[in-house]
């Protein structure tokens, strides 16, 4: 159940040069997960909307999620510049998160390219380290084998930390890490069976992931990004389109803060 809440931060440090982490103690913390995200609002009044920022990681027994993001404008910026102790106004945990239950005895791959990684460090942490409760949820048994594979620019952000508890495969824009390539070309190169992906990243990343999924008759689960405004489903800013009518408005549109940001692959019409 989301709620508006005041968030602490309780650390902040700049994983590079334009890419911010913080871990901020929240009440609904304890029942986040994996794929969901939190809206940010900014003490700055010229600024009205919140900023939507995905959960990379949560520790409940803290009561603590921690975000990373890229500074890509004035929002982003004064979030970045936020210090432990500071307050900032919140509502979340908003959205749907990965169907993590249906990793249970799965070969599962975790697929994301630039600032889809952080999300798929919390699926690790949900999966391995800190089995989640949100919502009641509980797993008949863990995933039989969990792969990433990751794509960058350049920077390697957060790869220790999801390569401590998996292997992952790496492919980046300039061949300076990993495969020279893409996210498909690191897919490629685990040579490993799956069951399942979960996936989260640029459009044209999910599109082409989504067709690989399909002829390879693999269920793909993927995590859309789009411009929000409210975050919690009222303005219809952020619809995306569909392969079958919505079952309340009955047209072929879902809204990506409401519905998603998760959804089954085979869902949008988009990534046809």
């Amino acid at each position: 159940m989301k709620s508006l809440e005041k968030a602490r931060i309780i650390s902040r440090e700049m994983l590079t040069d334009d890419i911010c982490s913080f871990w901020a103690e929240v009440p609904f913390a304890v029942t986040a997960r994996a794929g969901q995200f939190v809206s940010f609002y900014l003490a700055d009044p010229s600024r009205i909307l919140p900023r939507p920022i995905s959960i990379c990681d949560i520790n409940r027994r803290l009561c603590a999620l921690r975000f990373v993001f890229r500074i890509v404008g004035e929002g982003t910026r004064q979030l970045a510049q936020l210090r432990t102790g500071d307050l900032v106004d919140c509502i979340g945990p908003l959205g749907n998160g990965y169907p993590l239950e249906e990793a249970s005895g799965k070969r599962l791959l975790l697929a994301a390219g630039g600032l889809g990684v952080p999300p798929m460090l919390g699926c690790v942490r949900d999966l391995y380290d800190e089995p989640c409760a949100a919502e009641g949820d509980s797993f008949v048994k863990p995933p039989k084998a969990v792969m990433c594979a990751l794509g960058y620019r350049h920077d390697l952000f957060l790869y220790d930390e999801i390569s401590e508890n998996t292997a992952v495969s790496i492919a980046t824009d300039d061949g300076s890490s990993g495969v020279h390539g893409t996210v498909i070309d690191a897919i490629r190169e685990i040579r490993l069976p799956y069951d399942l992906i979960f996936a989260c990243g640029p459009k044209p990343m999910l599109k082409a992931l989504a067709a690989f999924a399909r002829e390879k008759e693999i269920p793909l689960y993927v995590s859309m990004e789009e411009r929000m405004a409210c975050g919690v489903g009222t303005c219809l800013g952020c619809v995306c389109e569909t392969t079958e009518p919505d079952p309340h408005y009955h047209v072929n549109f879902r809204r990506v803060c409401k519905d998603g940001p998760v959804f089954r692959a085979e869902e949008l019409a988009e990534l046809h």
